[in-house]
């Protein structure tokens, strides 16, 4: 792994990508957003990888943006900043292959935010989420996001009003994180995951990410007519129909490569 802000390494069709930046609790500069955003882009088009796990070390996921480098800058390079901040966000939920946040500790704003942004989360006993920009002046308005789509209105508004951190359990209750862990047992659950996404059709799973989040905010009315357009024309894919036929025949099914 080379050594830059952002850490790389595949093992088995799974990228982990690690944060690096410990001295500055993995806050997310400029330039690691460009280079992760990059990242995510090239790993996207790669058919070989199946699964990608978000990644950090230390007491601190990430405790978002560096304030360093938010002190008296122009209108444009905070615009620039956020842009960047939220193309991320929106890469995550775009890629064909599952995200999953390895969450060992604290995650604020941004970092709290990429949680968030991920499809799915497993956090240590030790973990805590915070938004907690308003108490600078700064309201968490981009982390709000993915937030709401996350935790129910209520917890969400305490979070960003308050600014104080809620717990690990507490971020589980309301829907934030998957699974609570002992930290060293986050990589064994992560797995879990992992190897049943790997398991499956690459080409059903990339269809159903795609697709719940196109219908997430649809009516009922029409996430059904969309769902029974999009299921029409999964079950005419190789993959359904090896699927099924390996059920009834009681095998393991070969996917389409």
């Amino acid at each position: 792994m080379s050594k830059t802000e952002l850490l790389s390494e595949e093992v088995d069709g799974v990228v982990r990508l690690t944060l690096n930046r410990p001295n500055r609790r993995h806050a997310l500069s400029f330039s690691l957003l460009e280079e992760l955003d990059q990242t995510l882009a090239r790993i996207g088009a790669e058919t070989s990888t199946r699964v990608i796990v978000l990644a950090s070390s230390g007491a601190v996921y990430s405790s978002g943006h560096d304030l360093g480098e938010m002190r008296s800058r122009s209108a444009e390079e905070y615009e620039s900043l956020f842009s960047t901040c939220s193309r991320v966000m929106q890469r995550i939920r775009q890629l064909p292959q599952p995200v999953i946040a390895r969450v060992q500790g604290f995650a604020t704003a941004a970092g709290c935010q990429l949680v968030a942004a991920c499809d799915l989360a497993v956090a240590s006993e030790l973990a805590r989420f915070a938004t907690p920009g308003v108490r600078i002046g700064l309201f968490c308005t981009t982390p709000m996001v993915p937030l709401v789509r996350n935790v129910p209105p209520k917890i969400a508004m305490e979070m960003l009003l308050t600014g104080q951190p809620i717990s690990a359990q507490k971020a589980l209750a309301a829907g934030l994180v998957n699974a609570v862990v002992p930290e060293d047992q986050l990589d064994a659950v992560i797995q879990g995951y992992t190897d049943a996404i790997r398991a499956s059709s690459r080409r059903v799973i990339a269809l159903g990410k795609r697709e719940f989040y196109a219908q997430l905010h649809l009516n009922e009315s029409d996430a059904y007519s969309r769902a029974v357009s999009v299921m029409t024309q999964n079950a005419t894919m190789y993959d359904a129909q090896e699927g099924i036929s390996a059920f009834l025949e009681k095998r393991p099914p070969e996917w389409e490569k």
